[in-house]
């Protein structure tokens, strides 16, 4: 279990009460109606890091090309059960040998593999995980999202993935996109079908997309290429070094579109992220993006801050794992060694040990999608209002209108 959840956003759901609304594509979900100057900046910052009312369910489907989709969706009342998964599992057998040692290599959250959906249609939150990375790797954000609602795909980028990425079998960034827009049409096609665990509980007339460092330029790319998707949420990304129209981001070529899209957007930066560094690769995605725009940079959080990565290795990491085993050597050398600085980075001080950012995380995203999606007719704790009732610093900034 990651946390012990508190009740502090079901009560507040409840005390806002909630009614129907509708906007430009039709009947949308239930919205709270009141303001947020309703609620205490207290309160509101706290809204959504707490686990959602719903219990969670995952599957995992097969894209045509054969990579594979995780989904986690809102599970029927009284689902329980822990979920698990070994990073050391997405790594080359080769590799995978050698990761012998008793260290931390798996992640645990609430939850039950093929439960029953809860009733009800939910929105679509799409995921694009980053270089080295795998669909798994934000499973305390993807999960927790559903726990509020929402169905969410992740699917696995052999374009960048971790057991490719070590190998160097990169593919070109389009490539991810593509596996962005086959999810969606497995998702639409399993919303469909009868008896599948998804039919009749995806609300594909709100859709969006959230991408962690690599995947953020996916997700910008996406809201481009899909115009199903409202909007984007960038995580530990933006524009990275330019290179003509696509940018590099840890070693892998991304593209990105310009103009920047006109879609609502969230950007979402630790302030001791060495890779994205915020003042070279956010700021200037978020300077250039179109209203409505929101900014949240969060202090000693850096880039894998976003992931379950640092959970690992009993706190180093991936690295942490590897270098149990003996191949720290070989993780002093390049090419190793640039997989060592990207494993590392948010793992060690200065920044915080994750679990204790991970709620500042959960909430700012939950809450824009919420809002986004038309659940929360208005923001709930995303304004400067709410900057100082964390356990760390954070500068929010925006342009509404």
């Amino acid at each position: 279990m990651r946390r012990t959840a508190v009740l502090v956003a079901v009560a507040l759901s409840v005390a806002l009460g909630a009614c129907s609304s509708s906007g430009s594509k039709g009947a949308q979900p239930k919205s709270s109606t009141a303001p947020p100057s309703t609620v205490s900046p207290a309160v509101a910052a706290k809204a959504y890091e707490a686990v959602g009312p719903n219990p969670v369910g995952v599957t995992t489907y097969t894209l045509p090309a054969g990579n594979q989709v995780e989904v986690w969706y809102p599970a029927v009342k009284g689902t329980t059960g822990t979920i698990s998964y070994d990073v050391r599992d997405y790594v080359p057998a080769a590799i995978k040998a050698l990761l012998t040692t008793d260290v931390p290599a798996t992640f645990s959250y609430p939850g039950k593999r093929g439960a029953a959906a809860a009733p009800g249609k939910f929105p679509l939150v799409l995921f694009s995980h980053g270089f080295s990375g795998i669909r798994l790797q934000s499973s305390h954000l993807t999960s927790h999202l559903a726990s509020w609602g929402m169905v969410v795909a992740s699917p696995e980028h052999p374009s960048r993935d971790l057991t490719h990425a070590l190998v160097g079998d990169l593919g070109p960034a389009q490539a991810s996109v593509d596996d962005i827009k086959a999810t969606l049409q497995l998702v639409t096609d399993e919303n469909g079908k009868a008896g599948s665990l998804l039919d009749g509980h995806v609300d594909l007339e709100h859709v969006a997309i959230v991408g962690h460092s690599a995947g953020g330029g996916t997700a910008l790319a996406a809201t481009q290429q899909i115009p199903a998707i409202d909007g984007f949420v960038s995580l530990a990304s933006g524009i990275f070094k330019n290179t003509g129209t696509a940018t590099t981001v840890a070693g892998a070529t991304t593209t990105v579109p310009a103009p920047m899209s006109d879609k609502p957007s969230l950007f979402v930066a630790g302030k001791d992220d060495h890779v994205a560094v915020f003042s070279e690769v956010t700021k200037p995605a978020f300077d250039t993006a179109k209203a409505p725009t929101r900014l949240w940079l969060i202090d000693k959080l850096g880039h894998n801050g976003f992931d379950d990565f640092c959970t690992f290795g009993n706190g180093k990491g991936i690295i942490g794992v590897a270098e149990a085993a003996g191949l720290g050597p070989a993780l002093a050398r390049p090419p190793l060694s640039q997989f060592k600085s990207l494993g590392e980075d948010g793992c060690l001080p200065p920044a915080l040990p994750v679990q204790q950012v991970w709620p500042v995380i959960d909430h700012v995203v939950t809450s824009w999608l919420r809002n986004l999606f038309g659940t929360d007719a208005q923001p709930v704790g995303l304004d400067a209002s709410v900057a100082g009732q964390y356990n760390v610093a954070v500068d929010i900034r925006s342009r509404v209108s």
